[in-house]
């Protein structure tokens, strides 16, 4: 009688794995496809945009559309932030270059509201130098030395990273 007791829980608990392993084999395609499907960085978002300003004011300053470049500037001089999480994040893997992050992004603040205030003067030449000084803080923002690490560090998208960087640059 106790055969048949521990034959019946044999099969009970045969029939069980057998079940959740036919359950998990169905499940595993999809978890595994929400894993794989991460959410891009804010910050890419943030400096496509801050790029497609950037050639705007390139092209307005060509054409002279001063009223244009006094639109676009403040764009440029106040772009969003990454929200706060992804943002520690980066903060925290550039250490002590933070400090230089943040340095390049105040000059670019300062140079973009100096290129408005010279626009609304139409004083062209001031445009252009105060652009020529947002420039090179973009570029240094975001060197080709500082995208592969950050990417890695920042969800392994090494790629993504250097989109963002060639978005902003125009290089």
């Amino acid at each position: 009688m106790t055969h048949r007791k521990h034959s019946h829980a044999f099969g009970t608990i045969t029939l069980t794995v057998t079940a959740c392993l036919l359950l998990w084999g169905f499940l595993l395609p999809a978890w595994a496809g929400d894993a794989t499907q991460v959410e891009p960085l804010a910050l890419r978002k943030i400096m496509q945009e801050l790029g497609r300003n950037m050639q705007a004011i390139t092209g307005a300053i060509s054409q002279e559309e001063w009223v244009q470049v006094v639109q676009l500037a403040p764009k440029v001089a106040a772009h969003p932030e990454p929200p706060l999480t992804e943002k520690m994040r980066i903060l925290a893997y550039l250490g002590a270059d933070a400090t230089k992050f943040r340095n390049f992004d105040a000059q670019t603040h300062e140079a973009a509201l100096a290129m408005k205030l010279a626009a609304a003067s139409s004083d062209g030449k001031a445009v252009i130098q105060s652009f020529a000084l947002s420039v090179p803080a973009g570029v240094g923002a975001y060197q080709p030395d500082r995208r592969l690490p950050m990417a890695q560090q920042c969800q392994g998208r090494c790629g993504e990273v250097q989109a963002i960087a060639t978005a902003a640059t125009g290089l």
